[in-house]
């Protein structure tokens, strides 16, 4: 197993390396930032009203209210990567992490609104009568040629595998540890418990998902931010010394103190883009999936309701968990698990701990974790269920389901290291087709995106119609090299 994990972690480094993803994640971002012209950051409020208030296009198509593809986006982002992935992050990236993971978010805006936008535009109903979409349909449909059918299968096998990590995995492994710590319960009854609530949800599929993330989402993160509040407000003092920290050290790296031993500015970046893309998922095309299901009259509409997802989960949740860790100074302390190593993951815990009280604070956290970590199983189901019947048929939808559900006993007996690597290298092959799907139809997003601004720019209205446009052919041929070569 030890063999195994120094493999895994290997794999983990390179894929997230100043060689591979970053550069991808980080033009992707600023290239469709630019060519939207920083609609994130000027169309933001509107489509806030719109997915949070007006909440649905009357009379549109699709299985779901806008409404509730938010919630099931936000059931699949805001988990254990807002609380443990966040304390992870600063304890061995340090305090300039966070400021990377801000970097994705509001980058990753960009990227969220293309995919959604994507997924909105070309949908398809499948032999149920239930709506499909995603980079695994939108990457071969608005990519002709034999490069778009590529990159489509390439999502849906890394989509089907990443759901198994980042949507189970993970999250199993911080709810039966943390109910473990907290509670002293036993691992293996908690994942049996945790087994048969997902379960009974997944047998109504995206409609029940949406059902229930609608009701305790914006619940769970309400209740988090008004704890995390609480403890910002008692170490309200130590708040502009925080935000110094996070950006001096995104440039300069972090000096070892007490039990951190110091972070590189390469290692802040790579830990901080690593773990904001496991936070928000923007780029890696998942969202796009739900967003394919809303009640929507346009997919212009749809993207920029997407798009506030990244907002709420990076710019507000992860931001609270940040800083409530930097201002209470526990990032300088971290705490030792049983073996005397490092835990990075109990940063959270620490800090909750210190100031509300070490018997009440990790116990808010715990519950905290587990209804975040609870949604986002949810979530992933229905994202990793919809590859799988892009590579078999409608016939892999039920067995996906019951195999997705039988994992999270399984996952309970892995090595919590393992798991997240591994969840870091399929997050990551998984965005790669679709990162480089959405430059190849920046222009093409851009130009729909304008045109539907141009006779809606406080999105008000609900019948505007979409242009038509051609498919982008983009054809990779093998030629077979001569054997001799003339040099005459």
């Amino acid at each position: 197993m030890e063999d195994f994990s120094t493999i895994v972690s290997t794999i983990d480094d390179f894929v997230w390396s100043v060689w591979l993803l970053i550069p991808l994640l980080f033009i992707t971002g600023l290239v469709l930032t630019i060519r939207l012209r920083g609609l994130q950051f000027t169309k933001l409020w509107p489509a806030l009203k719109l997915g949070l208030f007006k909440r649905r296009d009357p009379g549109a198509k699709g299985d779901i209210s806008q409404y509730q593809a938010l919630t099931t986006a936000l059931a699949a982002t805001v988990g254990v990567g807002n609380i443990v992935g966040v304390s992870t992050a600063i304890g061995i990236g340090g305090p300039g992490a966070l400021f990377w993971m801000w970097v994705t978010g509001l980058l990753g805006m960009a990227s969220k609104y293309a995919e959604a936008f994507l997924g909105s535009k070309y949908r398809e109903t499948d032999s149920r009568g239930e709506v499909v979409g995603g980079p695994q349909v939108y990457l071969q449909k608005a990519i002709s040629g034999n490069l778009g059918k590529i990159l489509a299968i390439l999502f849906a096998v890394f989509g089907a595998l990443a759901a198994f990590g980042i949507g189970n995995g993970t999250q199993v492994d911080a709810m039966v540890k943390g109910m473990n710590d907290a509670f002293g319960l036993d691992q293996m009854f908690t994942g049996v418990i945790i087994m048969i609530l997902v379960g009974l949800v997944l047998i109504g599929g995206i409609k029940s998902i949406g059902r229930v993330t609608a009701s305790f989402v914006p619940f769970m993160i309400v209740v988090y931010i008004l704890a995390g509040t609480v403890i910002l407000a008692m170490n309200a003092a130590s708040i502009p010394a925080a935000l110094g920290m996070v950006f001096t050290h995104a440039f300069t790296g972090s000096e070892a103190v007490g039990n951190f031993g110091g972070a590189a500015v390469g290692l802040a970046i790579q830990r901080g883009m690593a773990r904001g893309m496991f936070s928000n998922e923007s780029g890696m095309g998942s969202a796009a999936i739900v967003a394919a299901a809303a009640q929507t009259s346009h997919p212009v509409r749809q993207g920029l309701v997407a798009m506030t997802q990244t907002f709420i989960d990076t710019i507000i949740v992860v931001s609270f968990t940040g800083l409530v860790i930097l201002s209470t100074g526990v990032w300088k302390e971290a705490p030792l698990d049983k073996t005397g190593a490092r835990d990075d993951t109990g940063l959270t815990h620490a800090a909750f701990a210190d100031t509300i009280g070490s018997s009440v604070g990790p116990r808010i956290v715990v519950i905290c974790v587990v209804f975040f970590a609870l949604s986002t199983v949810l979530g992933w189901s229905y994202y990793g269920e919809r590859c799988a019947v892009r590579l078999f048929g409608i016939k892999a939808q039920m067995p996906y389901r019951v195999l997705f559900t039988a994992l999270i006993v399984v996952w309970t007996a892995f090595p919590a290291e393992t798991i997240w690597d591994i969840a870091d290298i399929l997050n990551g092959l998984m965005a790669l087709p679709n990162l480089i799907g959405l430059l190849i139809l920046s222009g093409m997003i851009a130009r729909e995106t304008k045109h539907y601004l141009s006779q809606d720019p406080d999105l008000t209205k609900n019948n505007v119609k979409p242009s038509k446009l051609e498919a982008i052919s983009f054809n990779v041929v093998w030629v077979r090299a001569p054997k001799r070569v003339s040099h005459r």
